[in-house]
């Protein structure tokens, strides 16, 4: 029952902080601010389960920091990123389906289902928290840890390439198809997806943590299907013919070599 009262505890928690960012969204009329408080609700979720959660206190501190550590860089980027700017075209694209009604209809569909999904995500932060045992480190443990860390290092670098790539003014309407760029996509994603896999790997540590799955393969699949990938490539990208030849070269999610152009495409 305690267990129970803590996953719920943590999905209010995580609505309460989304419902403050859609407040202030309102005020800024900008829901973009959205993409800041992303990381953040893990945080929250993170740490409110390790001050209520009786598990072992070296895997707890484990996780709670790797989640910090993950989603405090992600409020950073993402809010440095925006500043200044306008509204994401694909909340854009929302705005103007809805009309005036979009002011609700932004509280459930970017606010309120961000923090389901923050939760959804964090199943495995959480269980990982409160499972007793074993009470000590495990293989496992050092795996997620070497994971997480491949994940946290291409995820910072490829964001890192792209803010250097898209100030030079000198690049303005080009594609960013260098470094880890020449070879994903969309590295960054990709580099996310292995942190919240790490993540899940150090919770196999510990008795049914198999169950927690659901946490990878919800963000992989969100990353790649609902909000990133595909969504982004449908809206910001969908007429821009360099953009096309860049798909047809380039992996879309996991690094590979590009593909040679094939005889007559040169």
């Amino acid at each position: 029952m305690e267990n129970l009262f803590i996953f719920g505890f943590n999905l209010l928690a995580a609505a309460a902080l989304m419902g403050l960012g859609w407040l202030i969204s309102l005020a800024k009329k900008n829901v973009t601010i959205a993409d800041s408080f992303w990381g953040l609700g893990f945080i929250l979720i993170a740490w409110l389960t390790f001050f209520a959660a009786d598990g072992f206190f070296a895997r707890k501190t484990i996780l709670a920091v790797l989640v910090t550590l993950w989603g405090a860089r992600l409020f950073l980027h993402m809010t440095i990123r925006n500043r200044g700017k306008g509204e994401d075209p694909r909340y854009g694209e929302w705005r103007k389906k809805h009309g005036e009604k979009f002011w609700l209809v932004s509280l459930f569909k970017v606010f309120l289902i961000q923090a389901l999904f923050q939760w959804i995500i964090s199943l495995g932060v959480q269980y990982g928290q409160i499972a007793p045992g074993p009470i000590h480190l495990t293989w496992l443990d050092f795996l997620g840890i070497g994971i997480w860390a491949a994940g946290f290092g291409i995820e910072t670098a490829a964001d890192r390439q792209l803010s250097i790539f898209t100030s030079d003014p000198a690049n303005k309407g080009k594609i960013m198809d260098q470094k880890l760029w020449r070879y994903s996509r969309h590295p960054n994603y990709f580099g996310e997806t292995l942190v919240w896999w790490g993540l899940f790997v150090i919770v196999l540590a510990v008795p049914w943590g198999a169950w927690t799955i659901i946490s990878p393969l919800v963000i992989t699949y969100t990353l790649l299907r609902l909000t990133g990938v595909t969504l982004m490539e449908q809206t910001e990208f969908s007429e821009d013919p360099e953009y096309h030849a860049y798909i047809q070269k380039t992996s879309a999610f996991i690094p590979r070599p590009p593909k040679k152009p094939e005889y007559g495409d040169e």
